[in-house]
């Protein structure tokens, strides 16, 4: 009887290293230029201003290495603080007016019960375009009390209106002013997001016989909260970096606006007129911490409201 024998067993090759998909390194080709842009415009001057941060420029010795002493020194500034508190109420202010307003334009125009609409839309948005610099002169010098459009009534009227660019009103007008700049962009925002928002809902809403009112409350505002937390994390990161509106407007109101009138103005008056570069960097760190946990805390609230 025989018996089948197995086949000798075929050597086998080693198995090659599959070679690397060229098509894994098309999306570095694409992403490449950002990343170098990125890294030289945005990563390498926040390191250098913390390598500014650590050091100290002495009289004697030249710059010396002082490690957190920068830092101390910044908390313990009142100058910081009270530049702090006066944006920080700004932004408690100014914001959420800006906001009201812009989600009020926003629905009025989405309802489509509004004559010109398109008119309305653009004559809002159109303060956008305006540099902020020109809007800030042009604001300025209407509320020049001896040159401006409230000296131009105070006279014609004889009557005596409130200064505002007095030290108790120019906080107000410089909030004026970055309304009548952002509201339009807001309301964009708002409006671009309620006009994804699919008709059937709003035919169902009146199948049951909801209102206006009641679409409002349970269709668009639930359906753009991602667009208002957005919004709101833009207003507040522009509210802490506050610049422009104050710098400029400084010498209509010397008397009310000083060079620490804001964390940003006091910092360019730190590095430029006090030659402070490190000082100036450690108050800028601090600043861009504070903000980036404010605007991730209100991200966090937003989203966890949305869930």
């Amino acid at each position: 009887m025989t018996t089948l024998q197995p086949p000798a067993a075929v050597a086998r090759r080693p198995d090659r290293p599959p070679k690397r998909d060229r098509r894994s390194w098309t999306g570095w080709g694409f992403i490449g230029p950002f990343a170098v842009v990125f890294a030289f415009v945005f990563l390498a001057p926040i390191a250098y201003s913390i390598y500014l941060s650590l050091f100290r420029d002495k009289l004697i010795g030249g710059t010396s290495f002082v490690g957190l002493d920068n830092y101390k020194q910044a908390l313990r500034d009142d100058q910081f603080w009270s530049s702090l508190e006066r944006v920080s109420l700004f932004l408690l202010i100014q914001v959420p007016i800006m906001l009201g307003i812009a989600l009020l334009v926003a629905l009025a125009l989405d309802s489509g019960r509004l004559y010109g609409r398109n008119f309305f839309r653009i004559s809002i948005f159109l303060p956008y375009a305006v540099p902020a610099v020109v809007a800030t002169l042009m604001w300025g010098f209407m509320y020049g009390t001896r040159f401006g459009l409230v000296g131009d009534i105070n006279s014609a009227f004889d009557v005596t209106l409130p200064d505002p660019l007095s030290a108790n009103l120019v906080l107000a007008s410089i909030g004026n002013i970055v309304t009548w700049e952002f509201v339009g962009y807001n309301m964009l925002i708002f409006y671009s997001a309620l006009r994804v928002i699919p008709n059937s809902l709003y035919e169902a809403a009146e199948i049951d016989g909801a209102g206006q009112i009641r679409m409002i409350s349970a269709i668009k505002l639930p359906a753009i909260r991602g667009a208002l937390v957005i919004a709101t994390i833009f207003s507040i990161i522009g509210s802490f970096q506050l610049f422009n509106e104050p710098s400029i407007l400084r010498p209509l109101a010397r008397n009310a606006i000083t060079t620490d009138y804001t964390p940003n103005y006091y910092t360019y008056s730190l590095s430029f007129n006090g030659q402070q570069h490190n000082y100036s960097a450690a108050v800028a760190i601090i600043m861009g911490l504070i903000t980036m946990v404010i605007a991730y805390v209100v991200q966090l609230r937003g989203m966890r409201k949305g869930a």
